[in-house]
């Protein structure tokens, strides 16, 4: 008889139930959070676990890699369906949660989460660091924008950049308030420095694009650049994983919501689940071949069309959805971009 269990983590104590086929708990626990730990406590009561569950969050990839290494048959629950579930109980604990998640994990009523590999989670991490940083330097631009506005020094807009306007501000128009001038050379300096971090990033990006061959791949496509297309590599990881390319778009949440009920049935909105970032790039890739001539002049006035019934934005969304869809089928069959075959 198969032997089932389940595990709530926290950043200091992961609570552990254990549950038989019919359900009956066979014993419970609090361990530290320490995949040794969980291992071991797993192993001594049972030998012959069949599943162990846990949720999606932020220490899933780390547990799920370490008890894997440990021949513990550990899956990972999408945090959503399990939610769904966990609800309903009047009292939540960890305790309660870990017994709800046993209960899920012995009926299969869930949907598994792929873990992706090293490689994926290394080139998102740095993707993420960059766009922290690309909002840090937004931040401080505003930032001495709004702080002038309180002299009375509107920035506007000049040739020649950002920084020399800046430049320009400080030496002329604040001269008659030189207290103010390190509070602005401050934040200037700050931005320097993220300036320079962004730069080190997309040097480092460059030249993984150059050795990645999906990644070369993929930047045949119009509008997609080596963030882009690192970005859709990470959040794919396998081609394999969809069996049909037009899964790609639902997956990154570019697909209509659809309810139905009774005589009731709508379409709605996109659903914007999955990777918000690779989306966004995706939206950005579908703007730039909308807005500018960048190739793919047959993706252009296929999304024309659409702008012309629905409204360009949501032209610029199908756009994107058909980018991802294509983007999928160019990995999969290790061809490079062809306008005719994806206007199939």
């Amino acid at each position: 008889m198969g032997v089932f269990a389940a595990l709530d983590v926290s950043q200091e104590e992961t609570a552990i139930c254990m549950v038989s086929q019919d359900g009956t708990i066979l014993a419970e626990a609090k361990v530290p959070t320490c995949p040794d730990r969980i291992a071991a406590w797993l192993t001594a009561r049972a030998g012959d676990l069949e599943r162990v569950g846990m949720e999606t969050g932020p220490l899933a990839v780390w547990l799920w890699n370490a008890l894997t290494a440990r021949q513990v048959p550990i899956i990972c629950i999408d945090a959503r369906h399990a939610n769904g579930v966990l609800k309903m109980m009047p009292n939540k604990t960890d305790r309660h949660d870990a017994r709800g998640l046993a209960q899920i994990v012995r009926t299969g009523w869930f949907k598994a989460v792929q873990i992706k590999s090293h490689e994926a989670y290394v080139n998102r991490a740095m993707l993420t660091a960059r766009e922290t940083l690309v909002g840090m330097r937004v931040k401080l631009e505003n930032e001495i924008r709004g702080l002038l506005k309180t002299f009375g020094v509107m920035f506007g807009k000049r040739v020649g950049g950002f920084k020399r306007r800046a430049e320009e501000i400080i030496s002329k128009e604040l001269a008659i308030a030189p207290d103010l001038v390190p509070i602005f050379e401050a934040l200037l300096h700050a931005r320097r420095d993220v300036l320079a971090r962004i730069a080190a990033l997309d040097s480092r990006i460059r030249a993984i694009a150059r050795r990645h061959a999906t990644v070369r791949l993929l930047m045949t496509a119009p509008g997609v650049g080596p963030i882009t297309a690192m970005a859709v590599v990470a959040a794919f990881d396998d081609a394999a994983r969809f069996r049909r390319s037009s899964s790609a778009g639902a997956y990154l949440g570019l697909t209509p919501k659809r309810y139905e009920s009774g005589e009731i049935s709508r379409n709605g909105r996109v659903s914007k689940r999955g990777d918000g970032f690779t989306r966004r790039c995706l939206f950005e890739a579908a703007n730039a071949i909308f807005c500018r001539k960048l190739g793919g002049s047959r993706l252009r006035n296929w999304a024309k069309t659409i702008a012309d019934r629905t409204g360009p934005r949501k032209a610029k969304v199908a756009l994107a959805r058909k980018l991802a869809v294509m983007l999928h089928a160019m990995w999969r069959t290790n061809t490079p971009f062809q306008e005719e075959a994806a206007m199939a």
